[in-house]
């Protein structure tokens, strides 16, 4: 009957079905955001949960990870800064606490741990993986510029040193999936990901806003530089997502397969740093990555109309016509970088509309993925996402596509 109950009161306060952007933006604000955090926290005091079920109830209630933690410590710290309400400064208390739980040595966390903060008896979940690493900077440096504290400082430099020597590959500068892998180069080995790079480089970005020390743009411009060398395809304009262990080229599709999502995120990463001062030549590849997203990456027709597919064939014979909802939130950022130009503010709009009517209309939580008749395919509301949602919809209420928080 709970369950019913709050399925029931969130969909109640959900605006009109042909209410404009500003009103489902005011109530993520207002409602739902504050509304998860009491939904999603751990009562026992262990950060939040890492998902929502369809009811809007918690679920995997015995299983938390880092990556969850950090990307929430991020979010909730970015949006105390912009719009000093208690509620976010106490969510983002919340989930760094919960940090101290998956730290295996000074700058190295672990991947998961059990709902009590235990290990959680898989190996794997031991291990520090680069791309999670990435997030904790992003997390711990946000932190730190809300609540300035020595120690937060002194963690921040382990984690670069654990990620630069540890979780670096020393033939290639690439860095490692994990740092219980040795061989990188074995045929066995993971492949060889951009991801980690991406968020690394927009780790280090963050840190030189957040702390204006020059070493942390040379280090984003070092990230970007390796994360391009390897991965950028210049003769499509597009972000390659793997490479073989021995950094060959994966053969047929899983070779040419490009995330429209991270041709967005790439690029606005790079004119982000352009607008800290970086190299402006990097326009130029950020107007490459946007070009291909805009000519074969959204959905021409249908229900689906106007959204980022999931990934698009480099040479375009080929396109998942799925629709996860991070890449729109990406998208929206690259539209809302470009408001300059009337038709990309308007697309901005009808996309982040688009997503409200689609991934959260008459819904307790939100989807994670749709087909093309909109259709679910994967119910779950993952924690992690509000990276994703808010920071979209601060770019767009920045461009002055819709507000910001109160």
């Amino acid at each position: 009957m709970k369950t019913a109950r709050t399925e029931q009161m969130i969909v109640s306060h959900q605006p009109e079905a042909d209410a404009p952007i500003e009103d489902w933006v005011n109530w993520f604000w207002d409602f739902f955001l504050p509304n998860w955090i009491e939904r999603a926290r751990d009562p026992a005091g262990f950060g939040f949960f890492d998902l929502l079920d369809e009811q809007a109830q918690p679920a995997q209630t015995d299983r938390r990870t880092v990556l969850a933690q950090a990307r929430l410590l991020f979010t909730f710290s970015h949006l105390a800064l912009i719009s000093k309400q208690p509620v976010y400064h106490d969510a983002a208390r919340i989930a760094y606490e919960s940090l101290s739980k998956f730290r295996k040595a000074a700058g190295a966390y672990c991947r998961a741990r059990s709902g009590q903060g235990e290990a959680s008896g898989d190996a794997n979940d031991d291990l520090a993986y680069s791309y999670d690493q990435s997030f904790v900077i992003l997390g711990l440096v946000t932190w730190g510029c809300l609540h300035p504290d020595a120690d937060v400082e002194a963690e921040l430099e382990a984690c670069w040193f654990n990620l630069s020597s540890r979780l670096t590959d020393a033939a290639t500068g690439l860095l490692l999936e994990h740092d219980g892998l040795t061989k990188p180069a074995a045929a066995d080995a993971p492949y060889r990901a951009q991801n980690p790079h991406m968020h690394l480089y927009e780790a280090a970005l963050q840190a030189y806003e957040m702390t204006g020390n020059p070493v942390w743009l040379a280090r984003a411009k070092h990230m970007r530089a390796k994360g391009l060398e390897y991965f950028f395809d210049a003769e499509s304009g597009t972000i390659m997502e793997f490479l073989a262990p021995d950094l060959s080229l994966l053969p047929d599709y899983p070779g040419q397969r490009r995330e429209i999502g991270h041709q967005c995120e790439w690029a606005w990463l790079l004119l982000r740093e352009v607008a800290l001062g970086g190299d402006q030549s990097l326009q130029t590849v950020a107007a490459q990555l946007l070009a291909f997203a805009d000519q074969y990456g959204f959905a021409p027709e249908g229900v689906m109309r106007g959204a980022a597919f999931d990934a698009v064939a480099a040479d375009v014979n080929q396109r998942e016509e799925r629709f996860l909802l991070w890449p729109q939130t990406e998208a929206i950022k690259t539209y809302a970088i470009r408001t300059a130009d009337a038709d990309y503010a308007q697309q901005g709009r009808a996309l982040a509309l688009l997503l409200f009517r689609r991934y959260f209309k008459r819904r307790a939580a939100f989807v994670n993925q749709l087909d093309a008749e909109g259709v679910p395919l994967w119910p779950d509301a993952l924690s992690r996402l509000h990276y994703h949602l808010v920071l979209a919809f601060t770019e767009g209420a920045r461009a002055g596509l819709w507000g910001y928080p109160d």
